[in-house]
Order: C-alpha cells, then sequence, then structure tokens
C-alpha cells in the first residue's frame, strides 16, 4: 500500500463528524421530539460537530454546556436590534481573503471549512467562497507586508486555518519566513478542542523551527472541552515551544456563571494555556438568545479577579467594527 495516500488521522476523524441533528440526538439519548422543535434552524447555519467533541457531551442532557454550542435551536429565528449579518463590517475590510484592520497585524482568512459550527460565530453569514486564499491571494499577501513596514505579525484564521494540512501550511510559512520585517505567526484554531489529534508533532516541530514566534490562541468556552487528549496534545506544542492562549466567548446558559470561568481559567492553566481575552458576542443575526449584558460582563470580571491571581484573569472585551483595536470593557 502506499501510505502517501493515507489520510491523517484528524483528517479521518474529520469525515465521521456529526451533521444531521437526529443522528446527534440519538448519540447522545436526546428525546427525538425536542430535536424536531429546533431543528429547522438548520436552515440558517448547518450543523457540523466531531465525534471527539461529542462524547465530552453529557448523555440525555438537553441543556449540556457544550451541545447548546453547536445544536441548532429555534431561537436562531428570533430577530433583535442590532443583531446583524455581518456585526464586524468585515465585507467592507477586506480583499482576496486578507483582512488588514490593525497597523502592525494582518489577518488571512486561510481556510473556509471548520470542524464544528458554532451557533453564535460572527462568521456564520460569511461568504468564504468569495474569499479563497489561494496562490495568487498568497501573492498579494507578501505584497502588501513588503509594502507595509508596519505590519510584523500574520494571523492565520478562518473558517478555521488548522483545516490545512501540515503540508501547506509549511509552505506558507516557508514564503513568509522571507520577508525580515514580520516577528510572530499566530494561529487562531477551535480545531484542536474538538479534534486534538490535529496537534501533531510534525506541525509543532515546523512552527518551532521557524524564525517567526509562533502562537496558538485556542478558542475554549468552557472547562468541559478540556480533554485528555487535548491536554497531551498541547502539552506536545508547549514543550516545541509554541505559546499558547486561549479567548472565550461568554455565553448565556454556557458559561457566564463566574464559577464556570474560574473553574476554566484554572484548567487552561493547568493544561498549559493563559487565559488571554473574555469576548462579548458579536452581534450577529441568529445568536442573540447567546448575549449577556455588560453588567453582568462586568459582575463577573470582578468576582474572577476576586477569585483567581491576576496573571489568570482574561481581558474582558468588545470588539467594534472600525475600531483600531479591541475595546476593554
Amino acid at each position: 500500500m502506499n501510505v502517501t495516500s493515507v489520510r491523517p488521522q484528524w483528517q479521518q476523524e474529520l469525515a465521521q463528524s456529526f451533521t444531521d441533528p437526529q443522528q446527534l440526538a440519538q448519540h447522545l439519548n436526546l428525546p427525538s421530539q425536542w430535536v424536531e422543535q429546533h431543528q429547522a434552524a438548520r436552515r440558517l447555519f448547518p450543523l457540523r460537530v466531531t465525534r471527539h467533541f461529542a462524547n465530552l457531551m453529557q448523555r440525555g442532557n438537553t441543556q449540556d454546556p457544550l451541545l447548546m454550542q453547536v445544536m441548532p435551536h429555534a431561537d436562531e429565528f428570533i430577530e433583535r436590534d442590532g443583531f446583524i449579518a455581518d456585526p464586524l463590517a468585515e465585507l467592507n475590510a477586506g480583499q482576496y481573503g486578507v483582512l488588514h484592520k490593525y497597523k502592525s497585524r494582518v489577518l488571512v482568512i486561510l481556510r473556509g471549512g471548520c470542524a464544528i459550527n458554532c451557533r453564535y460565530c460572527f462568521r456564520r453569514h460569511f461568504p468564504y467562497a468569495d474569499h479563497h486564499f489561494g496562490p495568487a491571494e498568497l501573492e498579494q499577501l507578501i505584497e502588501l507586508i513588503q509594502n507595509d513596514a508596519n505590519i510584523n505579525e500574520v494571523i492565520l484564521s478562518g473558517g478555521d486555518p488548522l483545516m490545512a494540512t501540515d503540508k501547506q501550511l509549511d509552505q506558507l510559512l516557508t514564503r513568509l519566513e522571507q520577508l525580515p520585517q514580520l516577528k510572530r505567526i499566530r494561529i487562531h484554531s477551535r480545531l484542536p478542542v474538538v479534534l486534538p489529534s490535529r496537534l501533531t508533532q510534525e506541525l509543532a516541530h515546523r512552527l518551532a523551527a521557524s524564525p517567526l514566534q509562533a502562537i496558538l490562541v485556542l478558542h475554549i468556552n468552557h472547562p468541559q472541552e478540556i480533554s485528555p487528549a487535548l491536554k497531551q496534545g498541547l502539552a506536545l506544542w508547549a514543550d516545541a515551544g509554541i505559546t499558547l492562549l486561549n479567548q472565550s466567548v461568554l455565553l448565556a446558559q454556557i458559561n457566564a456563571d463566574a464559577d464556570v470561568l474560574t473553574e476554566l481559567c484554572e484548567a487552561l492553566f493547568a493544561a498549559r494555556v493563559l487565559p488571554y481575552y473574555l469576548h462579548q458576542l458579536d452581534q450577529v443575526a441568529g445568536a442573540s438568545h447567546f448575549a449577556v449584558s455588560d453588567e453582568v460582563a462586568r459582575a463577573l470580571l470582578h468576582q474572577l479577579q476576586v477569585n483567581l491571581p491576576g496573571f489568570l484573569v482574561p481581558k474582558l472585551v468588545r470588539e467594534i467594527a472600525g475600531e483600531p483595536s479591541k475595546t476593554p470593557l
């Protein structure tokens, strides 16, 4: 057998993801009538969740905090003032798969696909098909960086940039490493959380060998998401010298609780990840039922400051379209 034709483990697991609400419900012993009540919302945004992430959910519990992040819900049909399809005005801010919103950083929408569709995703309406990033777009990115001496960091986003293969990421790194002004490569990804096998040793070693300082920014909202397999993969990457950070989204009924957030921050640090941002929800259409008021958010932050040492307290921020940085609350 030609071993080069064998897909990596993470891609094999990805192919087995749940995309049908009833199949996920059956796997979790959830009432089929409950799914029927809500599954029309899959027309607004498809269901996608890996089996690994599903196996972290509590069977029979329709209020499981991981399930509520991914299962279509009738509340997505609620229309609320201020909740729009493009809350960060990204459609007017980018070209050829690149968003240059911040002075020193350029963000690349490297891949449109994700291994999981989070119902609160601020890009749930984003037209990824119109923002393909291929060889021609890479050349335009290189030209943009060369013509702007302020840019010293490239952020890989999506979708999820780790949907790209190790080979594809290696080729991108090789080109970026030729630009002496660059200092850092930052990867924003939820893939390791829902598919820990994506944290390959090969990619860790490639990033460690790069002259660019590598940072992996994870997206973990609840301590239940930090599995033994994830901790094992993160240890491998931490040992390779890769900086590990986390950003969470504040979500009603999921993590808008001081005890849950405290446990999350402690669990992150035990997994060698530093809490970085706690985001107020981006006001995307279909996600208003996840919203938490600024008053509640500030009260939660205050309690975290009481419960935790300062280095474990994430920054509470909101992203506002057109602003040159995140806005602290």
